[in-house]
């Protein structure tokens, strides 16, 4: 018996024999492609990480006239300048050289009651940032300063820090309550204008000595670049399938036919389907979404204060100014889960706030660093994908206001800028 195992054994072992050798023959080839994989990911944060080392940035404050009539529709115009898709064309340019396309970081601040408005971008689109604002706001002033997030250190003994993050209530084809559902597309009289930024900047407006309150919007161009089902080099937009899903689900069609109710054999044809006006409304609204340029954002607050100035009503306040923008039967901002100032509960999970401040300092570094979209951020660990914003969604939270706001910090100027007479003599 032993011996009828032993030769069992032996020829299996001699089938084996070839297979073996050729394994140990390649096994160089696939060790390299295991460190390859492996290593693929480390090589790319260094060499992105290098350009960007190497990149230079400004922070630019617009200062607003006296006077601004210009609607939303001004400021959509200007985001899509913002919409630069170039810079990582090809796979040297973004995986040996480490380029990636162009993101701008968009913010509104309150230093001590003190309203500003800046954009950060890179140096080198400081003159097209300018030139694209005046086109829209030949009134307005921009300025190159500092930046004012690098002069705030976290010190827990000092100062008390809180923030986070937003995304959608729903998919990112359902749209925000957005300016032109406020009627402000129309350019109505100052009196009659209802703008669904004026809450915020009073709330930016009320923050008193010893505080401040920063919102950062993080957007870039968005992209086709979901790899497509089945497909190894062929690429898909996820924001305007899945909206187009959610359409052909709302009418009752089938996708592949685009017939109500789905194609019947016989006929040829679909039932008929009846949806009511909301549900129309949903559809417009979907379809007019998708019809323009998208961007990728990230929404970001924080609030900062000193020990003894810290005002924790003005967290539910800087949540609340956001619900101008939130819908029931379309979409809405709603907070992350809060990873940047959890609570543990009981005291011994966290001696002495030790997990807690040191997810309030990685906050304050990445908001620094405007990062969203590479590392550090993607390196934290249930950070979020971004939301997928469109042109008019995006200009509707961030734009600058007419009269309506009538926020007396807002610092707006005082003369207005007029060119000579052309007939002055010589």
């Amino acid at each position: 018996m032993f011996a009828s195992l032993i030769h069992f054994y032996s020829n299996s072992l001699g089938s084996l024999a070839p297979s073996v050798g050729i394994l140990i023959g390649i096994s160089p080839i696939l060790l390299m492609i295991v460190l390859l994989a492996i290593f693929a990911d480390v090589w790319v944060r260094y060499i992105r990480a290098e350009s960007f080392y190497k990149e230079k940035y400004v922070v630019l404050e617009i200062r607003l006239p006296k006077e601004t009539m210009k609607s939303p529709a001004a400021m959509e115009l200007f985001l899509t300048a913002l919409h630069q898709t170039g810079g990582e064309g090809s796979w040297y340019d973004k995986y040996w050289l480490g380029k990636v396309r162009a993101w701008f970081s968009l913010e509104m601040v309150s230093i001590e009651g003190q309203v500003h408005f800046f954009i950060w971008t890179r140096a080198a689109l400081k003159t097209f940032i300018e030139t694209s604002l005046y086109a829209q706001f030949p009134g307005v002033e921009v300025h190159e300063t500092d930046d004012y997030a690098k002069s705030v250190h976290f010190d827990p003994k000092e100062n008390s820090l809180w923030g986070c993050e937003f995304k959608f209530a729903k998919g990112n084809h359902y749209p925000i309550k957005t300016y032109v559902d406020y009627g402000l597309d129309k350019d109505p009289k100052e009196e009659f204008k209802v703008d669904p930024l004026a809450p915020l900047l009073e709330f930016l407006g009320s923050i008193g000595v010893n505080q401040q309150v920063w919102i950062q919007f993080t957007v870039r161009a968005h992209k086709d670049d979901q790899a497509k089902e089945g497909h190894w080099f062929k690429t898909t937009d996820k924001w305007k399938d899945e909206a187009a899903a959610e359409v052909h689900k709302i009418l009752g069609r089938d996708p592949e036919t685009k017939i109500a109710g789905g194609a019947d054999d016989e006929t040829g044809q679909g039932k008929r389907i009846i949806i009511s006006p909301g549900e129309q409304d949903i559809v417009k609204a979907i379809e007019r979404g998708v019809s323009k340029l998208g961007f990728d954002v990230g929404v970001r607050t924080m609030y900062i204060a000193k020990k003894d100035s810290f005002v924790g009503t003005n967290i539910p306040g800087l949540i609340g100014c956001f619900k101008q923008f939130n819908t029931e039967h379309l979409n809405g901002f709603k907070i992350k889960v809060d990873i940047w100032s959890p609570r543990f509960g009981e005291p011994w999970k966290d001696f002495k706030e030790y997990r807690e401040n040191h997810m309030r300092k990685q906050l304050l570094e990445i908001y620094k660093r405007r990062s969203y979209f590479f590392h550090p951020y993607k390196g934290i660990r249930h950070h979020g994908q971004p939301l997928v914003m469109n042109s008019e969604e995006l200009a509707t939270i961030f734009h600058f206001p007419g009269q309506v706001a009538a926020t007396p910090t807002l610092a707006r100027i005082q003369s207005k800028k007029g060119q000579a007479p052309a007939n002055l003599p010589i």
